[in-house]
């Protein structure tokens, strides 16, 4: 089977041809670090890292580039309200360039316990204005530009094929369907590519360009630095389903008008996570976070591993229930590996597999090549792990195999023996001991739980908890 994937901008599914043979050229949409990233953002960059994973799985290189927007998003993804970083500032007290580096160490920090591999480049705005400011002069030379009221407007009215992948032909959206609508635009889909006149005074981030200081708009720095980093045309670029409507579609336009061929090959979209309440939203209050998870005792794997349960294009309900349940999943594959390594298993070389091992490993690779079937290929893995038939040696080698796509960690599961707990380890155990004196008895269950999730069993003595690796 060749690898496919479903293709938003044509709304069907593909077979996956790069431009280069072997080499795939990948952008992703990345955070805007103005706050958390709640994990509901997260979901998004774990079905990107399954699809790095997956290429790479299957042979190809990739080059993977992200940007991380430090300018120009406003708090409406359109060209209304007032750019983020500089609201978070104003609310905050301290500087936009503090709060960017604060909450970009914190989204990698997040990536990192997620066991998110790195982009190969991640790329800041702020870095970038010279390269936005060439492209919007490009833009403006083939005569898609417009000035009014001191900002420079994207005509769409001159890009004949406006709005194709959002299917915005077949949406009556009129300019009275949008709170303050900008009366210097000639068209309501028009948008801003560079800003010196904003309804906020003082605005902090400003640059020096040909149409006077201002600052630039969100959807050119994508196409900016993309282009920069992969060229004129590239392969893939993902993002979340919501980004359709109009920053991707922003993207298309600006970047095909400029070049005068077809950007990117195949567009990836991840669904919503979804709670009680409906999508998440920083804007609305009370996300969770990554960390929110962690202080109720999970492991951040245990979110990985819920997020692989789903397809990437499914909407996905979270609830703590779910979240557990995948905990004692992900728990059980931890316990079958200490199993293996207890009984002396070794994890050896796949070419060496058997026609019964082998059979696993291309029902793995087919269910990653159907649009990355992930419920499909854990399925596989379960199969496996019951088939009383298949060697130890074999069923080591095939989970060690397959964990470089499903990212969980397992080749760190430590065989049965002795164990140094770490800091991190420590201070649980001290909040587990707090909590059991004053019989939060719930707490220190997932306390509890969580070691377990790392093979490890609590056995509270007069002397104190002792750690130990669970028994095989």
């Amino acid at each position: 089977m060749a690898l496919q994937f479903f293709n938003s901008y044509t709304r069907t599914l593909e077979e996956f041809i790069p431009l280069k043979d072997k080499t795939v050229s990948f952008y992703a949409c990345g955070p805007t670090v103005y706050n958390y990233a709640h994990i509901g953002n997260l979901r998004a960059y774990v079905f990107e890292d399954v699809l790095r994973r997956t290429l790479e799985y299957l042979g190809y290189s990739v080059e993977h580039v992200m940007n991380i927007t430090d300018v120009g998003h406003l708090t409406d993804d359109g060209d209304e309200g007032e750019d983020k970083m500089v609201k978070r500032s104003r609310e905050s007290g301290r500087s936009v360039w503090d709060i960017a580096q604060f909450y970009t160490d914190a989204f990698f920090q997040d990536t990192d316990r997620l066991n998110i591999r790195r982009p190969s480049v991640a790329c800041a705005a702020t870095e970038h204005v010279d390269d936005m400011i060439a492209l919007i002069r490009r833009l403006e030379e083939k005569g898609f530009t417009y000035t009014a009221g001191g900002n420079v407007y994207f005509d769409t009215s001159k890009f004949t094929d406006y709005g194709r992948m959002a299917l915005l032909d077949r949406q009556e959206q009129q300019a009275g369907a949008r709170v303050d609508v900008d009366e210097n635009k000639r068209h309501p889909r028009d948008f801003v590519l560079w800003f010196t006149q904003s309804k906020y005074e003082n605005h902090i981030m400003l640059w020096d360009s040909p149409w006077g200081r201002g600052y630039p708009g969100w959807h050119i720095e994508c196409s900016a630095m993309s282009m920069k980093y992969l060229g004129e045309q590239f392969d893939i670029h993902c993002g979340g389903i919501d980004h359709i409507p109009v920053h991707h579609t922003n993207e298309i336009a600006q970047s095909e008008a400029a070049t005068g061929k077809q950007w990117v090959r195949y567009w990836l979209h991840n669904e919503f996570l979804l709670m009680d309440s409906g999508k998440m939203s920083k804007s609305k209050g009370g996300f969770l976070t990554l960390q929110s998870l962690i202080d109720e005792g999970y492991d951040p794997l245990d979110y990985r591993y819920f997020l692989l349960g789903a397809h990437y294009r499914t909407q996905l309900r979270f609830s703590f229930d779910n979240l557990k349940s995948a905990r004692s999943a992900r728990i059980s594959l931890v316990e079958r590996i200490r199993e293996l390594l207890g009984s002396g298993a070794a994890a050896g070389d796949v070419s060496a597999l058997s026609e019964r091992g082998m059979a696993y490993r291309e029902a793995f690779r087919s269910d990653l090549e159907a649009d990355l079937n992930t419920p499909r290929a854990l399925a596989t893995v379960w199969t496996l792990m019951k088939d009383k038939e298949l060697a130890g040696e074999e069923a080591l080698t095939l989970l060690y195999d397959f964990d470089q796509v499903l990212g969980l960690r397992l080749c760190e599961v430590k065989a049965p023996g002795e164990y140094v707990l770490s800091a991190e380890e420590k201070s649980l155990l001290e909040e587990r001991n707090t909590a059991r004196k004053e019989k939060n008895f719930a707490r220190a269950d997932e306390i509890r739980d969580y070691f377990s999730s790392k093979g490890l069993v609590l056995k509270d003595t007069s002397e104190g908890t002792v750690v130990k690796p669970a028994e095989v």
